[in-house]
């Protein structure tokens, strides 16, 4: 029995995620809702992003979530604990939100030269952990982290940073799905190298400016990402894939 225990093999970084988080596509009103509601915590209540009057159902949504998929992250104790959504365009004139909002930060000369099919264009946005799963001493300042706040073991909480990875996974898994394999992202500064340290390198696409904090545009293809991407990470990704495509319902 010892020797049984001794020679098991340790459980690989997606397992450990799997065992206590689950990452679906948001197919129905109460899946997206969960997600609004992410967004007004993170966005309205806790750092002020945008203002909390607009949305007295505490729900932070915008046009363009009507034609975006998104993406959910649940804790096995049934708590939403993160989301992300993928944007796509919806014709040659239709700007994605970094194009609307921080339009003076991108690098036109840059996303010119990429020469790209519109229709294969989209942007990964509003990525955000709920405060519930990253409160912690020294963390507080950043949308990202551990927790300390909720009676879980250690390598449970292990886990919780992996938790705005995984909703980037989850948007990758969406952009292969849907065929929008050019890929754009307004980050803060420590995400990009959060996601270098993955093997997911990310080009930038402009220059920093103050919207919703110091963020640039950067750009990266599918393709690149899955290649590049950490051995350990690609076995989350995968899983994650399988299940955000068992859930997928095209326009």
């Amino acid at each position: 029995m010892a020797d049984g225990v001794k020679n098991q093999k340790p459980a690989t970084l997606a397992e450990n995620f799997r065992r206590y988080f689950s990452v679906e596509y948001a197919s129905n009103a109460e899946q997206r809702n969960a997600a609004y509601h992410i967004r007004y915590r993170v966005y309205c209540d806790e750092f002020e992003y945008e203002p909390a009057e607009s949305f007295p159902d505490k729900r932070e949504h915008d046009d363009y979530d009507e034609h975006s998929a998104h993406g959910l992250i649940t804790h096995r104790s049934g708590l939403p604990a993160g989301c992300v959504r993928l944007v796509r365009t919806q014709g040659e004139n239709d700007p994605l939100p970094f194009e609307k909002h921080c339009g003076e930060s991108i690098d036109k000369l840059f996303i010119d030269g990429l020469d790209l099919d519109r229709l294969t264009v989209c942007e990964i946005s509003r990525l955000a952990v709920d405060g519930a799963f990253r409160r912690r001493s020294g963390e507080a300042l950043t949308r990202f982290g551990e927790v300390d706040a909720m009676d879980c073991s250690q390598q449970e909480k292990r886990t919780f940073s992996l938790i705005a990875v995984a909703g980037f996974l989850a948007a990758t898994a969406l952009t292969d799905i849907t065929g929008r394999t050019n890929v754009f992202a307004m980050m803060e500064p420590f995400l990009p190298r959060l996601m270098k340290r993955s093997g997911i390198i990310f080009q930038r696409a402009g220059q920093d400016i103050n919207y919703h904090g110091i963020r640039a545009p950067y750009f990266i293809r599918t393709q690149e990402a899955l290649k590049s991407m950490r051995p350990d990470l690609r076995e989350l990704y995968d899983a994650i894939r399988i299940h955000i495509a068992r859930g997928y319902v095209p326009d």
